[in-house]
Parts: structure tokens; sequence; C-alpha cells
């Protein structure tokens, strides 16, 4: 079932809906066409509850001064360039630098702070869509970009986005949902336990790989066998924002699956894309979020399926350079249960 809900209004004064998609056993997941957020996700815990496992607002206003990306869909690029520049048929392209001397996330007028176009919807789905004009943000042609939510009976939360450029341009279109699988108002997610369907990662040095693609074996970063969030903060005691190489080959497979320590309900994540990064740092500092709640520190993780960093200016990386003709695909799944 699909129900519409006033969601207030963008800072253009334009009002903004909340959609939520339900199924017959309760399961429901608020999305908003203000940035094709992901506001709430309530799924059942086996106790008769519906947690609500998203971090997200209440109203557009909190989306419209929001720094953390909650809920998000990023793009036209996600994840950081290097030098805040690149190089693309022979021509070279001048982005903002918004993260030291690096782009973060395509730079300002993020595509999170406007209102997509509801194209489509029916009693399980949502579809929001964008257009990106030619030269946006730096980046060389215009796109026409879209994500579909679907809800399944099986309480299944497939997103499919779909980005056709005009001309040769870079795309990687992620959702930046955060999860706390004990409800968006327990606290931090360091017992949350964790496991991932990747054999490397790419090392980083200041938040941008060095090109390298690294065994996880030996390291803090080895999610092979489930281990809780919280395990190795002697090593990293920042937390993580690190990017994975899955091991799907470009096919929809699982990529992870988390535990909440506290209610036993299980996220797992399924994609095509090629990396996924984790974000659970220590950065958070959010007040007046969902319920009048705060968020401190590691207070839910992003599972983000993407592209990996930088990937334009390391050519052993999956390249995310698409044409009119090549235009972007690719499906992720958010699956919930009971452990």
């Amino acid at each position: 079932m699909l129900t519409i809900f006033p969601f207030g209004a963008t800072p253009a004064g334009r009002q903004a809906r909340l959609f939520v998609l339900s199924n017959s056993v309760g399961t429901s997941v608020g999305i908003t066409d203000f940035g094709a957020s992901m506001v709430s996700c309530k799924v059942p815990d086996g106790h008769g509850n519906f947690p609500d496992v998203a971090l997200g607002y209440s109203g557009a206003a909190g989306y419209a001064s929001d720094t953390m990306n909650l809920g998000a869909i990023v793009g036209r690029c996600a994840n950081r360039i290097a030098g805040a520049s690149f190089e693309l048929g022979g021509s070279s392209y001048r982005l903002a630098a918004n993260d030291g001397a690096n782009n973060l996330h395509s730079g300002p007028h993020r595509w999170s702070e406007r209102l997509w176009d509801v194209t489509h919807t029916s009693a399980s789905s949502v579809t929001f869509s964008l257009s990106s004009r030619r030269g946006d943000q730096g980046f060389p042609g215009s796109v026409k970009a879209s994500v579909t939510y679907e809800l399944s009976e099986g309480n299944a939360l497939t997103l499919r986005f779909d980005a056709t450029p005009s001309d040769p341009t870079i795309v990687n279109l992620i959702s930046h949902a955060y999860w706390n699988l004990n409800g968006h108002a327990s606290g931090d997610v360091l017992g949350h336990s964790l496991q991932i369907d990747a054999q490397s990662y790419t090392p980083m040095v200041d938040h941008i790989p060095t090109g390298e693609v690294s065994p996880v074996e030996g390291t803090p970063y080895d999610f092979r066998q489930p281990q809780t969030l919280g395990a190795r903060l002697e090593q990293l005691p920042h937390g993580y924002d690190d990017n994975y190489c899955l091991d799907n080959r470009g096919r929809l497979a699982q990529a992870a699956r988390l535990v909440g320590d506290k209610t036993g309900i299980t996220l797992t994540v399924s994609t095509d894309a090629p990396g996924m990064q984790v974000f659970d740092y220590d950065a958070f500092d959010i007040e007046g979020a969902k319920d009048g709640v705060h968020y401190g520190a590691f207070a839910g993780v992003a599972l983000e399926t993407q592209h990996y960093p930088d990937a334009i200016h390391h050519k052993n990386f999956p390249q995310p350079v698409y044409t009119h003709d090549r235009p972007f695909r690719s499906t992720t799944v958010f699956a919930f249960g009971i452990g």
C-alpha cells in the first residue's frame, strides 16, 4: 500500500511530500521527494514491535540543513574525486573543492537538496526522477536519473538506479541510508555484527585511494567472518570510512549482513555494484533528528553500494564513465529478517 503525506516546505518554498510504502506484515518505508531520501524503515523484531531502523528527520527542514546525507540519494558522483578535477575525452573538468582539496559527493547544490519528480507509483513502489543539466556541478553532459524504491511482501526493499547521460560523464549513484537495527533512537551501533563478502579493500590516505587493491586478511578491515563494529576501535578509534571490493563480479549477489545486537533484526545487502563504502564514524553529532532525538558518535552505519572512490584517477578500478548508449544501471536490495 502507498500512502502520501505532507512533509513541510523546502527552502525555496515548495511543498515536499512523504511517500510511505507498507506491506501486509506491517513493514513500512517512508521516502520523501525532497532528495529522494529514505526517512524511515519500520521492520518487525519478532516480538510484535516495529522499530524504525533508519536514521532521518521528521520533515523537509531537517533535510535542508543536513550535513551527513541521512538517507539521501547521492549523485552525480558519490564519494571523493581527488584534487576536485578530472580529465575525460581529452577535456579537463574542475569541480568544487568541498572536502579539503577534494570533491565529496559532487559538491554544493547536492542532489539531496533538490525536489525530485515522482514519475511512477504503484501499491508497492515509487519512482523519483531528476534532470541534471549539462555542466551541473562542473560535470560534462546532462543526465536524466531515477531511483525506484520497491517494498516486497518478504520484507525486501529494492532500489533500482537508472541514469542516462547525453554525453560521456561520471555517474555513481548511491543510497546513503544509515542503519541502526536496534532502532534509530537507541544509541550507537558498535555492538552490531557485520559480515562483508569482500576479500580486498582499497587502502586510502586522507580518504583518497592509493590505487592499490589489497587483501583484507590480517588487517582491521577483515569482515569475512562476522565481527562487531566496535571490536577494533583500539586500531581504528574513529571508526570506518572505507571501500570494500565486493566478490559479486558485477552480478546481483550478497555483499553484507548486519545484525542488531539488541533486537536480532538482520539486514542482508545484495548489489551488483563493484564496491561498498562502510561508514560508521565518531563524527555524528546531530540535534533535532526524528522524534527530537540526538544522534551521537557511531549512531548508525551506512553500507553504500558504489563504484570505488576516485575511480576516475585509477584505471585499474572499475570505471564510472557512462554514455547515452551505455547508461548507468544498478540494483541494491536491503532484505530484513530475524537472526
